[in-house]
């Protein structure tokens, strides 16, 4: 989150994706384990060992070492997967609220294809308040939303996420930047 100096009327907060190291740490672990399983279980169905630490002739092929095949080509694929949302930075982006123009804008990068740029502009206007989920538990959950809507019934209503859904954040952290948004927007901060 930063607030331009130059523009007082203009804060921009950057959202990161999966182009994490992360991401890519945990695919190359992935990747190399998936490799080893996958090189057993050929070996175990070739009766050679082509990896040095791993004596073949104790693993029987089946079951073993058809498990072993299909656990590396399952963690070979999701390697990939995980390297491929780098790649794409799906989830990354911007939220921008300009008071000058009266422009709210949310952008987010998507998976590949037709609606891969995830782009809403809203007014200031329509924004009705910002609000904070906190959620502690196995399924926490801390995020800051944006309730946008023209008309005051609650089915015409929307609640726009503006955290990024993988970064975990303090409750001090959520708080206070809901409530700079909140003052700044000139909108109510709702719990």
């Amino acid at each position: 989150m930063y607030k331009t100096d130059d523009f007082p009327f203009v804060q921009r907060y950057a959202v990161i994706g999966s182009r994490r190291a992360s991401n890519l740490l945990w695919g190359g672990s992935l990747l190399l384990g998936s490799f080893g399983f996958l090189t057993t279980g050929v070996s175990s169905y070739l009766q050679k060992n082509l990896l040095f630490f791993i004596d073949a002739q104790n693993i029987v092929f089946f079951p073993q070492g058809l498990v072993m095949c299909f656990y590396g080509l399952l963690g070979f694929f999701f390697s990939w997967y995980l390297f491929f949302l780098a790649w794409w930075d799906v989830g990354g982006g911007f939220n921008e609220f300009n008071l000058e123009d009266g422009v709210v804008h949310i952008f987010r990068w998507g998976f590949p294809g037709k609606n891969r740029r995830v782009d809403l502009i809203y007014t200031v206007n329509s924004v009705q308040s910002i609000r904070i989920e906190l959620k502690d538990g196995i399924g926490s959950r801390r995020a800051i939303y944006m309730r946008v809507g023209q008309n005051k019934p609650v089915k015409d209503q929307r609640d726009i996420p503006l955290t990024s859904i993988s970064t975990p954040l303090t409750v001090e952290e959520i708080e206070t930047q809901a409530y700079q948004l909140a003052s700044f927007l000139r909108v109510p901060l709702e719990m």
